[in-house]
């Protein structure tokens, strides 16, 4: 049998003290009012708008004795990521031509442009944000935004493309190209993500 049910204390009592809701149309629940902030006066408010108005001033209206403290643009010593790939684009040039370098350099300017046609009309909409960059340059980011060839962080451009071929993973023969073409006039092998990231 189950034990009995207590009542304790005064429940009338209790009940009288606690407020019901009602969820009818009639019964509103409203918060109690309290006392409202005192605003502030217009004398209060003074001293903080002239404060910021002296931070915000003109870089000529500073004071002799201040100095202003501009963080540093550039540095004058290269980024690591831009020491390692530099070695190992100087490692890349090195090494005697292979037969893909001996092919490459065959490759015409023409022919180029036929590729990046070729690449442009796979594409539904043209690449309005690279109208200003050269043919050369438009491959190789091409190149670098692909994926399938690995990673092009913290890798020169070359070296990424000798890894993919040799993986068997067919990079473009004109990537290749270009790059050798690239490396005669000295421009960096650094992919421009790799830029963008450090």
């Amino acid at each position: 049998m189950p034990p009995a049910r207590r009542r304790g204390g005064n429940t009338a009592a209790s009940r009288a003290q606690q407020s019901t809701l009602s969820f009818g149309s009639k019964s509103r629940v409203t918060k109690p009012s309290t006392a409202q902030a005192p605003s502030k006066k217009l004398k209060d408010v003074e001293p903080i708008v002239e404060d910021v108005a002296a931070d915000t001033r003109p870089a000529d209206t500073v004071e002799p004795d201040q100095v202003p403290v501009t963080p540093p643009v550039g540095s004058s010593e290269p980024h690591i990521a831009e020491v390692v790939v530099s070695k190992q684009a100087k490692e890349e040039v090195e090494q005697p031509l292979s037969e893909e370098d001996k092919e490459a350099l065959k490759i015409t300017d023409a022919d180029l442009k036929r590729y990046w046609e070729e690449k442009e009309a796979e594409r539904i909409a043209p690449r309005v944000h690279q109208e200003d960059l050269s043919l050369y340059e438009k491959i190789l980011r091409h190149f670098d935004l692909s994926t399938q060839y690995g990673p092009c962080i913290g890798i020169a451009r070359l070296k990424r493309w000798r890894r993919a071929k040799m993986l068997n993973l067919n990079p473009p023969i004109e990537v290749l190209a270009v790059l050798l073409k690239e490396q005669k006039a000295g421009v960096q092998q650094r992919a421009y993500v790799d830029e963008l990231m450090s």
